[in-house]
């Protein structure tokens, strides 16, 4: 009886533990799954059924090796990212990795600011107004909270995108259908490798390693955290690749399913194929709460790393705990990067064509991100945590095939496929 009660209790702290560590793990993988992917994910359903699946389960140990070692950096050395480049390769390197994150932040809330006002529209709501709302609740909820409770809201919101299991699960779809899929693979054709580099740059995003990394700093994990932080970062590894299947596999078993090879416009015609075999209302509900949760988290994320990531190499101010009269450049540049993104939307832009194109722009600078993050992981590292022997080997291995293949599908993809 004792020995039962010991193991409960010892159960129960090392969930606490664990609860105590998790977020900067759930939330970038979270934010991962934005609209930008979700609108990928749902284009590859569409035009190629479930031929592209391989890849996203392919990208789970991709998305994890990567992800860990920034785990490892932000704990073992309490820098952020941009801080050790600079420390280790100087100014010059250290400009051209946050110039390539600044970069893709700006396409990527471009996007997650569309996915937000395609919400809006869905209920009739102006994209000016839908617009207003969020930078308001943006400005708010960093301006006036502490880095605990961004993080709080980031996976509550966030969350929301589960829903698209239900919605996968509720469109019924033929497993005979998706063997059949997965045994006729067209890797020859350029469309399909256009395709294949959005869905790498929809996985790993270079503003992701950045984030966690930051964030890993500001939340102040240290080295007793480190096995609970891998963890969480696995488990939020397999939760965003089950959504993005999860919008695969609804778009190819629905829309796909009526008009193969068709091609998306809006997302307003992603919601309405999916509503009828959810019925108009609730499905309309399912998919907008899943499309606003995604929109949010990943606007949080993004607008947050460029700050972080440019402080980091400037040297101003750069954390959440920090008063915005103690650190006005950081939440300066916050507000500038959500300003921007909402401003172009309302000028109006073509999301899902916009969406695809982001993502295999971060696909092109992968070899930049990748190579850094490799680099620093051997040589930025004590010898104890240090990437060495067989497994530096194969993580190398890992992110440079990882790397040449997004590059070079994003390069074939669009000189033949677009």
């Amino acid at each position: 009886m004792q020995k039962k009660s010991r193991e409960k209790c010892s159960f129960r702290s090392k969930l606490l533990f664990f609860l105590a560590v998790l977020g900067p793990g759930m939330v970038v993988m979270l934010a991962d799954t934005d609209v930008g992917s979700i609108v990928v994910a749902a284009q590859s359903g569409v035009v190629w059924g479930y031929k592209l699946l391989p890849i996203l389960f392919l990208l789970i140990p991709v998305l994890y090796v990567a992800q860990e070692l920034t785990v490892r950096l932000g704990i073992v050395t309490g820098k952020g990212h941009g801080e050790l480049i600079l420390k280790h390769f100087g100014k010059f390197w250290a400009w051209v990795s946050v110039s390539t994150l600044v970069l893709c932040c700006a396409g990527a809330i471009i996007t997650e600011m569309s996915g937000i006002a395609s919400v809006g529209i869905l209920f009739g709501v102006p994209i000016w107004f839908s617009m207003l709302l969020t930078m308001m609740f943006l400005f708010w909820l960093v301006w006036t909270k502490s880095y605990h409770s961004v993080e709080r809201v980031a996976l509550a919101v966030g969350l929301f995108e589960l829903i698209y299991i239900l919605v996968a699960w509720q469109a019924h779809p033929s497993f005979d259908e998706i063997s059949y899929g997965l045994a006729n693979l067209p890797w020859r054709n350029p469309n399909y490798l256009y395709l294949a580099a959005a869905n790498i740059g929809a996985v790993v995003m270079p503003w992701m390693i950045f984030y966690q990394q930051s964030a890993i700093v500001d939340k102040g994990l240290k080295i007793k955290h480190l096995q609970a932080a891998r963890l969480e970062t696995l488990i939020g590894a397999f939760v965003t690749q089950i959504i993005m299947v999860a919008v695969l596999i609804a778009t190819a078993t629905t829309i796909g399913k009526v008009s193969h090879s068709a091609s998306l416009e809006t997302v307003q015609q992603i919601s309405e194929s999916l509503t009828p075999f959810l019925g108009v209302s609730f499905g309309k509900i399912l998919f907008s709460l899943g499309m606003l949760g995604a929109a949010l988290i990943a606007t949080i994320v993004v607008s947050l790393t460029a700050a972080w990531g440019l402080g980091e190499i400037t040297g101003f101010k750069h954390s959440l705990q920090d008063h915005p009269k103690e650190a006005p450049w950081f939440y300066g540049i916050y507000g500038l990067i959500v300003v921007f993104g909402a401003g172009i939307v309302v000028s109006g832009v073509h999301l899902v064509s916009l969406n695809i194109a982001v993502e295999v722009m971060n696909a092109l600078c992968l070899p930049i991100v990748l190579g850094f993050l490799f680099l620093l992981a051997r040589y930025a590292l004590p010898e104890q945590y240090k990437i060495k022997g067989w497994y530096a080997v194969l993580v190398g291995a890992v992110l440079l095939i990882t790397s040449l293949f997004g590059f070079g599908a994003g390069i074939l993809g669009m000189v033949f496929g677009v």
